[in-house]
């Protein structure tokens, strides 16, 4: 009897599991049903199959696990592709993304449901998780061939993580599975947001003139490191990112 050919693909081992995944996972499967403060490290470790040391050296703090979900949401994301979309207007390819971005964070959608209440009461935590959004963004935008690095590229970044914040409350009490309810709260923020970005443009075209004047007068002054310093973007390794 002959001998059935092995696949080239038969030959490689399997792919190790990501283990700052795991840890992600293991922290939002406690947090659907533990307080935030019940959760400690060693029962994270536990969870996610992996020795306290092992996290250690993945994440610092648990603020900073609930950080590593921004980056899997960016990947998943950013994997997909856009292309199909360059013809729309920005409202729609915008409309896209928020909508694949919500579609990569369903299964953890208990576990941040239950945690909304206590992010909300932290400042700090705020803080971060909206830095760090904005540098999701950034990149999202991005991909979808909205400019970012513009005069008005900041606006946009932050236009865009204020209005997946907004959504968000509505798609973690939106429980029917064709997300209806999200997708008219999307579509009126999009509409929002439409209106004020024109408006923002307009008001960016007429002073241009002024701006022009302005960069010319300020063209020659001296950075000192202390303006340097304050010029550089701060470090968001394991600034928390929804």
């Amino acid at each position: 009897m002959a001998r059935k050919p092995v696949s080239p693909e038969a030959d490689k081992p399997a792919a190790k599991p990501d283990p700052r995944r795991a840890v992600v996972d293991a922290l939002f499967r406690l947090a659907a049903t533990q307080g935030w403060d019940e959760i400690e490290l060693p029962a994270i470790a536990r969870e996610a199959g992996i020795s306290l040391a092992e996290l250690r050296g993945l994440f610092p703090s648990k603020l900073a696990i609930l950080g590593g979900l921004g980056r899997i949401l960016d990947d998943a994301v950013l994997a997909g592709s856009s292309e199909d979309l360059m013809e729309e207007s920005y409202k729609e390819r915008v409309f896209d993304l928020v909508m694949r971005r919500l579609d990569a964070l369903a299964p953890y959608k208990a576990g941040l449901k239950a945690l909304m209440p206590h992010l909300r009461r932290q400042p700090l935590a705020l803080a971060a998780l909206g830095r760090n959004s904005m540098n999701s963004w950034r990149y999202l935008l991005a991909s979808a061939g909205i400019p970012t690095e513009d005069d008005l590229g900041s606006v946009r970044v932050r236009g865009a993580t204020l209005l997946m914040a907004r959504v968000l409350d509505t798609w973690l009490e939106d429980d029917e599975p064709e997300l209806s309810r999200t997708m008219a709260k999307l579509d009126r923020e999009l509409k929002t947001a439409g209106q004020i970005m024109a408006r923002v443009e307009d008001v960016h075209r007429l002073t241009a003139p002024l701006r022009g004047l302005a960069r010319s007068l300020c063209s020659g002054v001296r950075r000192t490191p202390r303006r340097e310093r304050m010029s550089g973007e701060e470090s968001d390794d394991y600034a928390p990112a929804i």
